[in-house]
């Protein structure tokens, strides 16, 4: 696809949709499905995938070595540090699909830290915040802070 005065790709990314937003960039080796939707001013840095039944809401940051999976739903103002790890099937095995992946939310203006891992079928609150490493099994509120292996809360923000 190439660049246009709506949004940037770079030339070594592969970028099958075209349901992207006004200002977003997305960078080099990075995959994006077909039917994904990336919103408005959002940055998709490099090495990241995302797969078809995403939808990524406005001003987006989605940092290296990220992966988006079916089910997942990213709302405004997100921040997605790099390597965070996102989950979908509770029960993986190879060659062997559920009916539906289970979907995860990030909620409007939430952050999630370097290389946490977040399981599928979670919701991140409203603005909360994911320490860096973390491995979130919960559903984590609104305006909360959580650290740590698992997850726990720290503090209101």
């Amino acid at each position: 696809m190439e660049n246009n005065k709506a949004y940037f790709i770079h030339h070594l990314a592969d970028v099958q949709t075209t349901n992207i937003g006004k200002d977003t960039r997305i960078w080099q080796f990075s995959i994006v499905l077909k039917a994904a939707k990336i919103g408005e001013n959002c940055n998709i840095n490099s090495h990241t995938f995302i797969e078809n039944d995403v939808i990524v809401g406005d001003n987006v940051t989605v940092k290296c070595g990220v992966f988006l999976w079916d089910g997942l739903r990213i709302e405004d103002h997100a921040f997605i540090g790099p390597n965070v790890t996102f989950t979908n099937d509770k029960y993986p095995k190879s060659k062997e699909y559920p009916e539906s992946f289970q979907q995860t939310w990030v909620k409007k203006g939430a952050s999630i830290g370097a290389n946490a891992t977040v399981l599928g079928g979670l919701t991140i609150g409203e603005n909360a915040l994911v320490g860096a490493g973390s491995v979130v099994t919960k559903d984590i509120p609104a305006n909360e802070l959580w650290v740590g292996n698992p997850a726990r809360f720290v503090r209101k923000i």
